[in-house]
């Protein structure tokens, strides 16, 4: 929390106005110092979020209550080779982190995911690793067995 009100006292002193770089057109934008600051803090927020733990989910809803398909079949994948233990955040909590993940990674949809702070990438990419086997060596990467390898040694 304090890192919080250090944070924002540290935009508000950061002034009124910020002018941007002149655009093709001519026009001068302009912005609040407060709003670019806040972007640029949340930026940063997120490199510590996905570098926090081995594996981060940006998804809607949470994994015990997904509130779409594609966040759904995130968690189930997860789950299906026994990765129990990852961060997940719920962007519908907050606009804000909805809109800065999507900047942050570049990637234009929800969910996401990161593995060791690396973006991965979104449901499509996850589900295609997983079919192919390249799911089980990104985590073999991260140091989780995958519980598929067991379920294949058991039925042999």
């Amino acid at each position: 929390m304090n890192s919080l009100i250090r944070s924002t006292a540290r935009c508000l002193r950061a002034g009124a106005a910020v002018y941007l770089p002149r655009q093709a057109d001519g026009r001068v934008l302009s912005a609040s110092a407060r709003l670019l600051c806040a972007a640029a803090d949340l930026q940063k927020d997120l490199g510590n979020m996905v570098k926090k733990d081995k594996v981060v989910v940006f998804m809607k809803g949470t994994p015990a209550q997904p509130m779409c398909g594609f966040s759904n079949a995130v968690v189930q994948i997860l789950r299906m080779h026994g990765v129990d233990d990852y961060a997940a955040y719920n962007v519908l909590e907050d606009q804000d982190l909805r809109e800065g993940v999507k900047v942050f990674s570049n990637w234009p949809t929800i969910p996401q995911v990161y593995f060791n702070g690396e973006f991965v990438g979104g449901c499509d990419i996850l589900l295609q690793m997983h079919q192919n086997g390249d799911l089980v060596e990104e985590l073999k990467k991260l140091g989780i067995h995958s519980a598929l390898l067991e379920t294949e040694k058991e039925s042999k």
